[in-house]
């Protein structure tokens, strides 16, 4: 759990998780969305996979990056656990789609 919050502690990696909702990206195509360099794009690719919320495939000279949505359910559970939520209570006042 503490290699989890280290990695969402940084809203560059908060935004590399955004930009994964939609689907699989390659550390290239990541990497054009920031201003910093590829190396610290790189970085910060290696710490969300330590934290299991990326995962990567590699394909000929390409590393392709998609989200781990179980990592993060299970972040979600803890912390309505930690809060004292009743996660079957949250899922039925929930619409269909949220």
């Amino acid at each position: 759990m503490n290699k989890i919050f280290k990695a969402l502690s940084d809203k560059t990696r908060r935004q590399i998780l955004a930009m994964l909702r939609d689907g699989e990206l390659t550390a290239g195509e990541i990497a054009d969305q920031f201003s910093i360099t590829k190396p610290s794009i790189t970085h910060h690719l290696n710490i969300l996979h330590r934290a299991e919320l990326v995962s990567r495939e590699k394909e000929g000279q390409y590393i392709y990056y998609s989200l781990n949505t179980t990592v993060l359910q299970d972040a979600l559970n803890w912390f309505l656990d930690f809060t004292g939520i009743d996660k079957e209570d949250n899922n039925e006042n929930q619409k269909p789609g949220l």
